[in-house]
């Protein structure tokens, strides 16, 4: 099954439908990520704060999940677009006002080339499980003197991980096996400069690290 397929299955929609969880990445030696499930269906809290701040423009959103930065972007008089592979989530973000489409990032993309700001938030570098082809496919997405605004794992700068994970309820539901990475500042860093992109700006908010990537 594909990771697209993976997010479109229970217990990931049944998380987002009822707006909780518990849910997880479950990694194949079974230790647990937790999804913030709660946190992403209601409204930004002060470190989404930061980062819709620092958006300029068009904006792009990433894996929007529910749709809170993209509604809260819209609200704040930007165009903006959430992208999402899981049909539940792009419903929600309609729901919260805002503009989302059912697709992955390595399909098509409206207004390729002409995003001024993308947002890869709460974990979505690690679409794909390929940091550095993610980069590589955001060069062809976000314009010349655009930014890319990350969020990076927090526990570790140096972290650069690659695993196959599934999402998991913690008990018996379990999704479709899929490819994911988790990425600290300094790994995502050199995966930047690898990549033609350069941080520009590094912040923390609530326990999360941020950067602002601009294209070298």
């Amino acid at each position: 099954m594909s990771a697209a397929a993976a997010w479109t299955a229970d217990p990931y929609t049944l998380a987002l439908r009822s707006g909780r969880g518990p849910l997880f990445l479950r990694r194949g030696d079974g230790w647990l990520l937790p999804l913030e499930v709660e946190r992403w269906c209601e409204a930004p809290d002060g470190a989404d704060l930061t980062v819709l701040r620092r958006c300029r423009g068009a904006v792009l959103d990433i894996g929007c999940g529910p749709g809170r930065l993209v509604s809260a972007l819209a609200a704040r008089g930007h165009r903006a677009l959430g992208i999402d592979v899981s049909p539940e989530a792009v419903a929600r973000t309609a729901r919260a006002g805002g503009t989302a489409l059912r697709r992955s990032v390595f399909e098509p993309l409206p207004g390729e080339g002409r995003w001024d700001t993308a947002l890869l938030i709460d974990g979505n570098i690690g679409i794909g499980g390929d940091p550095a082809a993610l980069l590589a496919r955001m060069s062809g997405v976000v314009a010349a003197a655009g930014r890319l605004i990350v969020e990076c794992a927090a526990v570790d700068a140096e972290l650069d991980e690659r695993c196959e994970v599934r999402v998991s309820d913690g008990g018996a539901g379990l999704g479709a096996p899929f490819p994911w990475a988790r990425v600290g500042a300094a790994a995502l860093a050199a995966h930047a400069g690898a990549s033609g992109w350069a941080a520009s700006g590094h912040w923390s908010g609530s326990d999360r690290v941020f950067a602002e990537l601009r294209r070298t």
